[in-house]
């Protein structure tokens, strides 16, 4: 059985899908999944070993650029490689319009969400297979039982199993760490600046290096500041996959939801996930060790509720 994921972005929402892949090879271990995902976060699905071939679409950089020749040219490439791939299914885990024409263009049968639980409903008329999955569940519930109805696998009940390995470090903090992961892509998911000097202090006193994480040049500046005031470091410009083995190595790890926040999470790291203008109850914190999610859609958490967290989370390994 020939099977394509789709399940482009972002990198947050990449790793809540991940577990489906373990689940499709518990009852199916020769299944060839292969996965089509938005060139940045590809690093993602390739460091699962059931993953056999990622797919890479530009559709961000596409879309802008219609009118061009070239983009065409690349657009017909892919749905030419997808074609010819002859897969047998097809499973659309984004829900979004340009998810489910993407999915289509392999000419094999997509399987979705149905015009209820989808985010966008128009897309599930693409689909031949819609099923009903509860919008209030978590994104990776969500994925594991649109899969498993999809599938006939068992409805999950297990813990989810992401499966990802790290690749070789590039780049190694100094001695034992924990990261601080102080920038996200929206202004409105921000936590003040002073609070993570008081994490990145705190960090010290239990023998923790800080390490204080950057994606984008506009974002370094705000890490530099933070590592100056905690004696913390800062480490160069990382790709996602030279990201991934900083991740892995951690302590710990206190965050915002953002992608970087939640693969931690996936690796195994006690991770903490600060929110301030999203509902951790559909994409909180998840992992295999100890997590933690604070905060919501306008409200911001205190200091004094991070801090906690923090210290219990930090109480249980230092115990063990």
């Amino acid at each position: 059985m020939r099977i394509l994921i789709v399940k482009t972005s972002s990198m947050g929402d990449v790793v809540h899908a991940m577990p489906v892949v373990n689940d499709i090879r518990r009852k199916y271990p020769d299944a060839q999944i292969d996965w089509l995902v938005e060139a940045p976060f590809a690093a993602i699905p390739r460091m699962h070993a059931g993953v056999r071939e990622v797919i890479t679409l530009s559709w961000r950089k596409w879309r802008g650029q219609l009118l061009r020749r070239e983009t065409w040219a690349q657009m017909q490439a892919l749905r030419a490689r997808l074609r010819a791939a002859r897969y047998d299914l097809v499973l659309d885990l984004q829900g979004l319009i340009k998810s489910a024409i993407w999915a289509r263009q392999a000419q094999a049968p997509v399987a979705g969400y149905d015009k209820h639980s989808i985010r966008e409903p128009v897309a599930a008329w693409a689909y031949q297979y819609r099923l009903a999955v509860p919008k209030q569940l978590h994104a990776v519930q969500r994925c594991r039982l649109l899969v498993a109805q999809q599938l006939g696998l068992v409805l999950p009940t297990n813990a989810p199993d992401f499966g990802l390995r790290p690749p070789a470090a590039v780049w190694k903090p100094r001695g034992k760490y924990a990261l601080i992961i102080p920038n996200a892509s929206r202004v409105e998911k921000l936590w003040p600046e002073r609070h993570w000097v008081a994490i990145g202090r705190r960090m010290l006193e239990m023998g923790w290096q800080p390490v204080v994480l950057w994606g984008r040049d506009a974002e370094q500046t705000l890490a530099e500041r933070i590592a100056a005031s905690c004696e913390g470091d800062v480490p160069p410009f990382l790709k996602v996959d030279e990201m991934a083995s900083v991740l892995a190595g951690a302590r710990h790890v206190v965050g915002l939801d953002t992608g970087f926040t939640h693969l931690a999470a996936a690796f195994g790291r006690p991770t903490l996930g600060i929110y301030c203008d999203h509902d951790p109850g559909l994409a909180g914190i998840t992992g295999p060790g100890p997590v933690a999610s604070v905060g919501g859609r306008g409200q911001v958490p205190s200091r004094q509720e991070v801090m906690a967290l923090f210290e219990r989370q930090a109480g249980v390994l230092h115990a063990q």
